[in-house]
């Protein structure tokens, strides 16, 4: 009865571990309601202008410290969406936007149009292109998103991006 109750132990947490795993990503997808579809690639985040900003340190859900990100630099999540054209028909459209981020591991993130474009919040919405010195292609998830204006900005820390799904509420 123990080994089938550790059998069963092992699967079912081999199955919550290989959850979190978090692969690296080398394209950013953005698709939904666009016009085209826009595939961006290490080296073209790379080419987009960088911002340093400055140290943030990582809550978890108890406010307890987790981690803490150094010598960062990061393109504006603006100037990402900016290549990319909403369908829309009158700008009063765009308060039905919102944008789903995701990552390799499922883990998801929901912003509205009015959050990213209307508010001061949305100026500190991020791809990081850098961490610690390193460049895109030497961090372990690649592509990442951070909310630096956010009290607990771990919750919107989204490592391993690989797509951005623009909808809207019908």
């Amino acid at each position: 009865m123990r080994s089938i109750s550790f059998v069963i132990l092992f699967f079912v947490s081999s199955s919550l571990f290989s959850q979190r795993n978090i692969t690296p990503t080398d394209t950013l997808y953005i698709r939904g309601n666009v016009q085209v579809e826009t595939k961006i690639s290490l080296s073209q985040l790379d080419s987009f202008p960088k911002t340093d900003i400055h140290d943030l340190v990582l809550y978890n859900q108890k406010g307890e410290i987790k981690d803490t990100l150094k010598n960062i630099k990061g393109v504006s999540f603006k100037t990402i969406l900016a290549s990319t054209r909403l369908l829309y028909e009158k700008p009063k459209e765009l308060n039905e936007f919102y944008f789903v981020l995701k990552g390799s591991d499922g883990y998801t993130v929901v912003m509205s149009w009015n959050e990213v474009y209307n508010t001061t919040q949305g100026d500190q919405f991020w791809i990081i292109t850098e961490l610690e010195g390193r460049k895109l292609n030497e961090i372990g998830e690649r592509i990442q998103f951070i909310a630096t204006g956010d009290l607990q900005a771990g919750r919107r820390y989204v490592r391993g991006l690989d797509q951005i799904k623009v909808k809207r509420e019908d």
